[in-house]
């Protein structure tokens, strides 16, 4: 990894506020109008335990992939866990416009068409955020060369250089956590990302036209278990923009259905949680008092606990 001197700031936790309660079952008998915003976690789920790598996959644009990978890494690095996000989304306004990479001076720029193209390995694409404990690979444009060129073994890609990675550092992963955002397509880069990963975490924006693009990820993510990753899991999914309502109930339901193992997390509405991409900083900097600031620190401590909650 390439280093720099550029002082990093660290990620504190969050003031005590608002929490969710987490149940293993919902109470089918209450209307909606006095459901609160539970999180699910059926007898079927296990938490993770790093090292882990999480592929951020829905094809719906505006489901909340990006700011749900932004909001875990900062809540698993505030925990002290060495987080690496990896942007697999071309487009200009994804992760790597958030986390602004520190790329050293004089020093070629790698990205992740790079690691694609077998032009570096994956430790050579990663740089240092401003923040504590979060590196990423970057990405930008010229990302889509994949999807048209499609390079030889692309679809392993990432997973071979995770597996290359782990062995040149002696057998593990010198990161705890991985987190792959991807595109808002189920393109070969988000096929890739899905077979390098342990398990999917699917954000899902309360609204009828994600609800209608589920049936296409759920092949994908079923089709990618037959033929090259028997091993994802879907670990949890978010309902990103909750508000109450009978349609939000609704679909938390059609989610727990479909994927039994799952964690079943909302997350709240906060208007100045919009804001916080244009502030290049995560939320729980940005607005700590939000409540998808609280929302994603417990979703974080849910899907992988910190190292007090494993130990």
């Amino acid at each position: 990894m390439a280093e720099t001197e550029t002082p990093r700031t660290p990620l504190p936790p969050l003031p005590p506020g608002d929490r969710l309660e987490v149940v293993t079952s919902w109470d089918a008998d209450v209307p909606y109008q006095a459901w609160r915003p539970q999180i699910l976690t059926p007898a079927t789920f296990r938490p993770a335990a790093p090292p882990h790598v999480f592929a951020v996959a829905n094809q719906k644009g505006g489901a909340g992939k990006t700011t749900t990978t932004v909001e875990l890494a900062a809540a698993w690095a505030a925990a002290g866990y060495r987080v690496r996000v990896i942007d697999g989304d071309h487009q200009e306004a994804a992760l790597s416009a958030w986390l602004l990479p520190q790329y050293p001076d004089g020093q070629e720029r790698r990205s992740l068409r790079s690691v694609f193209f077998d032009e570096c390995t994956l430790a050579e694409a990663s740089y240092p955020t401003r923040y504590e404990r979060i590196d990423i690979v970057p990405s930008g444009a010229d990302l889509q060369r994949v999807e048209y060129e499609r390079p030889i073994g692309a679809e392993q890609a990432l997973a071979a250089a995770l597996a290359q990675e782990a062995e040149e550092a002696g057998g593990r992963s010198p990161y705890d956590v991985t987190l792959i955002d991807g595109a808002p397509s189920l393109g070969l880069v988000t096929v890739a990302a899905l077979t390098a990963a342990d398990e999917v975490l699917v954000p899902i924006k309360v609204g009828g036209l994600d609800m209608k693009g589920m049936a296409s990820l759920h092949r994908t993510i079923r089709s990618v278990q037959r033929k090259t990753n028997p091993k994802l899991r879907v670990a949890a999914v978010l309902l990103t923009a909750w508000d109450k309502s009978g349609f939000a109930r609704e679909l938390a339901e059609q989610v727990a259905g479909d994927y039994p193992e799952a964690a079943v997390i909302p997350i709240r509405r906060g208007v100045r949680a919009s804001e916080a991409p244009l502030a290049e900083q995560p939320i729980r900097l940005y607005a700590p008092d939000a409540a998808p600031a609280a929302d994603y620190d417990q979703a974080a401590a849910v899907i992988l606990p910190g190292r007090e909650a494993a130990a």
